[in-house]
């Protein structure tokens, strides 16, 4: 709901998908789920664990499965379709670790495999995040930095690129392309931290190696630690850009030893519906 900029702000599970140095300040373990209604009947769910042990720093892992819908075959031969249907997917499983430095900065990465499967072709890849997060313990200041989807290329292959001409078979071969990778930088700063009051305000500026630059800011307020309003906004020069203004809303609840948490996102885009993220999550 803060425009995804939290890069030096973010903490628990959820860092593992904006930074994963947030991971090293978590305490005990944590899971998260979090589904997106995306458009055109593709859903996005996302989940992830994580648990700091002593000693070594906090492990986690995550799995982000993108869900095409069912789509209908259709040839030269069949317009109109073969009667056949396919569900694309697209999957990104990690394995994360972050560990506090000392008492400034803190260091974690993601490792990535990625699985994409459309009809009867298949593509794999690997990829790493790194991040960091370096607190100078001035004035609620807080500053991160991120490199991600740094990989391999991706090849499709499979029997979806054979085919029969002339009566003699013949086999396609796709090109190889590179995952999307980024740059990114941020900082927090808690303008206000006094009795039960906190609110904080951040920034994040993300370089693409195939789209324009984006500029990320939120403002996040919570109350006695359990309630949260959000706001933010995506800016970029490319007219293509489909993300504005988010806005959501969060609230923690003690149940015994654990604390769960509901939040609800709402995201503007230009084109489709907007996006509705509703995230679950328990800490114990």
């Amino acid at each position: 709901a803060m425009g995804g900029a939290v890069l030096s702000t973010v903490t628990g599970v959820e860092s593992m998908y904006w930074n994963p140095a947030g991971l090293g300040s978590l305490e005990g373990t944590e899971v998260m789920f979090t589904h997106l209604p995306y458009f055109a009947g593709i859903d996005v769910n996302y989940f992830g664990l994580a648990s700091f042990v002593e000693g070594f720093g906090t492990i986690g892992f995550g799995a982000k499965v993108v869900q095409i819908g069912d789509i209908q075959e259709t040839t030269e031969e069949f317009p109109d379709g073969t009667g056949r249907i396919f569900s694309p997917t697209l999957s990104v499983f990690n394995v994360s670790y972050a560990k506090v430095l000392n008492a400034n900065v803190q260091f974690g990465f993601n490792a990535k495999f990625i699985h994409e499967n459309v009809f009867d072709v298949t593509a794999t890849g690997a990829a790493f995040d790194f991040g960091f997060v370096y607190n100078p313990r001035w004035n609620g200041l807080s500053l991160g930095v991120v490199i991600k989807n740094y990989g391999s290329e991706m090849q499709y292959s499979g029997i979806g690129f054979d085919r029969e001409v002339e009566n003699r078979p013949v086999r396609a071969n796709s090109a190889k392309f590179e995952l999307p990778s980024s740059f990114n930088l941020g900082f927090g700063y808690d303008f206000i931290d006094k009795d039960l009051n906190f609110a904080t305000f951040s920034g994040t500026f993300q370089s693409n190696n195939f789209s324009k630059d984006i500029w990320n800011g939120g403002v996040e307020y919570v109350y006695d630690g359990k309630y949260s309003l959000r706001a933010g906004y995506n800016y970029s020069d490319k007219s293509e850009y489909l993300y504005g203004a988010s806005f959501g809303a969060g609230v923690k609840i003690p149940v015994g030893d654990m604390n769960l948490s509901m939040e609800y996102t709402w995201t503007q885009t230009d084109i489709f519906d907007n996006n509705q993220y509703f995230t679950f999550t328990a800490n114990f």
